[in-house]
């Protein structure tokens, strides 16, 4: 198999796939399993409450920055390697008539910009696994959250050694799967950063959903934009191969979507 690209070229392989409309089509508003609701279910089990100042790694097109700025009247900063991604997500902001709660920037989950400390709660959905350097990323984390503060992540997680052949690719990669890690792993890695996890939920089911989305929205794609999944790269021949596999890793317990709440000790 080809050796997957390392650090600033995987991250971005990762931004170029995510800015892509594609992605859009394919997965909805929200880039992850679970959607909104489970969102909202990260949000609560953070105690988010009005004017607290919460940072979201991998912001993207600004869906979650923007739930948590108008639903729970927090002010958000997103941060997102893909600046196509935080130009969408600021004008998306400001349509929404919520650009003076929720601001969005470019950068690197690795090396953030912001200062020490600042944060009551940090937001991190779906991201964590696609980071080359998971520690670096953990350590930045629990660099800019105050004494007290909280991270909340939701992301894919996977047995070591047991995913099929086509879960591995690169686009595997980027997908969210290929360097998921067991939920326990993450935890070892935030705990490395001086982060306690204090809270876990198995979401197995909100996988399996997305898969489900995502094979109905590639078959209806295929008849209505074909020209437009091809020219993205998309392998329409293998995707039922990888959906398949997918679908089969989750019912066999090497595959999964898992939220955890950690807190970064006074």
């Amino acid at each position: 198999m080809t050796q997957p690209p390392a650090g600033e070229e995987m991250k971005a392989c990762c931004a170029a796939a995510y800015s892509s409309d594609v992605v859009t089509l394919l997965l909805g508003d929200s880039y992850h399993p679970g959607g909104t609701a489970l969102t909202r279910r990260l949000a609560d089990a953070l105690t988010l409450g009005p004017g607290e100042r919460v940072l979201d790694v991998a912001s993207g097109r600004g869906t979650t920055a923007l739930l948590l700025a108008d639903t729970y009247d927090a002010h958000v900063d997103g941060v997102d390697y893909s600046a196509a991604n935080a130009a969408l997500a600021q004008g998306a902001a400001q349509a929404a008539g919520l650009a003076g709660k929720a601001r969005f920037t470019t950068g690197d989950a690795e090396q953030l910009p912001y200062p020490d400390g600042v944060f009551g709660a940090v937001v991190c959905e779906c991201a964590l696994c696609t980071f080359p350097d998971k520690a670096q990323a953990a350590a930045e984390f629990a660099r800019v959250l105050r004494p007290g503060g909280r991270l909340g992540i939701t992301d894919v997680t996977a047995a070591p050694g047991r995913l099929p052949p086509e879960l591995t690719t690169l686009g595997a990669r980027i997908a969210c799967i290929a360097d998921a890690q067991p939920l326990q792993e993450y935890a070892r890695i935030l705990s490395g950063a001086g982060l306690r996890t204090v809270t876990t939920e198995r979401h197995d089911q909100a996988m399996l959903r997305m898969i489900d989305q995502i094979e109905a929205r590639l078959n209806l794609l295929r008849m209505t934009a074909r020209d437009k999944l091809t020219t993205a790269g998309v392998d329409l021949d293998a995707a039922p191969g990888v959906l398949g596999a997918a679908r089969s890793a989750v019912a066999d317990g090497a595959l999964g979507y898992a939220l955890l709440i950690a807190a970064r000790d006074q």
